[in-house]
């Protein structure tokens, strides 16, 4: 009989675990440099430095334990799969339910600043006819919800599991959103469950970039400011998979290998993630121009602390090995929005967006980039509510 229980839990972090890892940071064993490269190398050995004296003298971990705590959280057993989750109850009774997912190298963390607004509008100034019911769960094999113990856990298995999760928890009607991996996720979700999602809210839409130069023809049938966009969005597109798509390519094929360094040593932890926070937001010089360090921090701690940096890394590995990967993305009739920010990896075009999604809300932000709840959480929850306010709610 499938055991369909939804558990209590309680994020308690044994003190020998902080003990390692302050033995760990005060043995780290440095790499060389070359002079004057700055990022273009990867995370300059200067800034790391302070980061990680940062970690170790000032950062608390108790207080974010403690914070992530107060949302009540839970775990569950789906196709096989432990599944963390955090559920928060709007005190509005006629709140919409919501699933709202992360992405990699994100965890639940990235949501602390708009868990508050989107559930409690009310409490932060907003129109309580704006709440939802949030359920923010790990994604297998990342936090709380890894390490996962079977193959095949990519992004399509994972939206079925969480649309078992939303079931489980008597949700019958409600909607989805996302970025990067949530993203994916969250459409899925969405097309696979249309008598059941109202709506799909994303930062990021999968596969609405530029893939190839576009060729004239493409372009005379664009405005002019959506073809020079097309042209921004192919540029883009080459100098990521030129200078930044290598991390993808490793944890698509060899994510075990990987796994001994990041598991071994929390400043090849952070260093591998951090870069990305950099290179991911609208920053100038450092990640701290966009996100805030404690949640950064945070956010490691959730994989170093749950030994999930092999584990993550696999749903690229997975998706790359399934046997859908290269083929076109089937459509979806879930009403979708797009929340688009300037620095996101990739530049939305609209006109191939709505070849596979039916898009019924785009808005293009002047500030922004990949994760998005971090860095603008009021632009995100302003347009969510608004999405799901065009729609009706419930």
């Amino acid at each position: 009989m499938t055991d369909e229980s939804v558990r209590p839990f309680r994020i308690d972090i044994a003190q020998d675990q902080l003990d390692d890892l302050n033995e760990r940071l005060d043995r780290v064993r440095w790499p060389d440099e070359l002079p004057g490269v700055g990022w273009e190398y990867g995370i300059p050995l200067g800034y790391l430095r302070e980061l990680v004296d940062y970690w170790r003298h000032r950062y608390d971990w108790r207080a974010a334990e403690a914070r992530l705590n107060a949302w009540p959280q839970f775990t569950t057993t789906i196709d096989g799969a432990n599944i963390h989750f955090a559920h928060l109850r709007s005190p509005e009774p006629d709140a919409t339910p919501l699933v709202i997912t992360h992405g990699w190298p994100g965890s639940i963390a990235e949501f602390a600043q708009v868990a508050g607004p989107l559930s409690d509008p009310r409490a932060h100034g907003g129109d309580p006819r704006d709440a939802f019911h949030l359920v923010i769960p790990s994604i297998p094999g990342f936090g709380f919800s890894g390490p996962t113990r079977e193959t095949g856990w990519e992004f399509r298995r994972v939206a079925a599991a969480f649309g078992e999760l939303m079931r489980r928890l008597g949700y019958r009607r409600y909607g989805a959103q996302g970025g990067d991996w949530g993203a994916a996720i969250s459409r899925e979700i969405g097309r696979t469950r249309t008598d059941q999602v109202i709506g799909v809210h994303l930062n990021l839409i999968p596969g609405a970039g530029a893939t190839s130069e576009p060729d004239a023809g493409e372009l005379a049938a664009l405005s002019p400011a959506e073809r020079e966009r097309a042209l921004a969005s192919w540029e883009r597109g080459r100098r990521f998979a030129r200078d930044r798509q290598g991390y993808a390519d490793i944890q698509s094929t060899r994510p075990q290998t990987l796994a001994y360094a990041l598991t071994d040593s929390p400043v090849g932890q952070l260093a591998w993630i951090a870069e990305k926070f950099k290179e991911w937001t609208d920053s100038r010089d450092r990640p701290e121009d966009a996100v805030d360090r404690d949640q950064l921090l945070t956010n490691v701690m959730l994989y170093w602390l749950t030994g999930t940096a092999g584990s993550s890394a696999r749903i690229y590995y997975e998706r790359a090995h399934a046997d859908y990967w290269g083929t076109p993305d089937e459509p979806s009739a879930a009403p979708t929005a797009l929340a688009a920010f300037p620095q996101e990896n990739f530049i939305p075009l609209r006109h191939i967006a709505e070849r596979t999604n039916t898009i019924v809300r785009w808005t293009e932000f002047d500030r922004g980039g990949h994760f998005a709840a971090m860095e603008q959480p009021d632009l995100l929850v302003t347009d969510v509510r608004a999405f799901f306010r065009q729609l009706g709610g419930l």
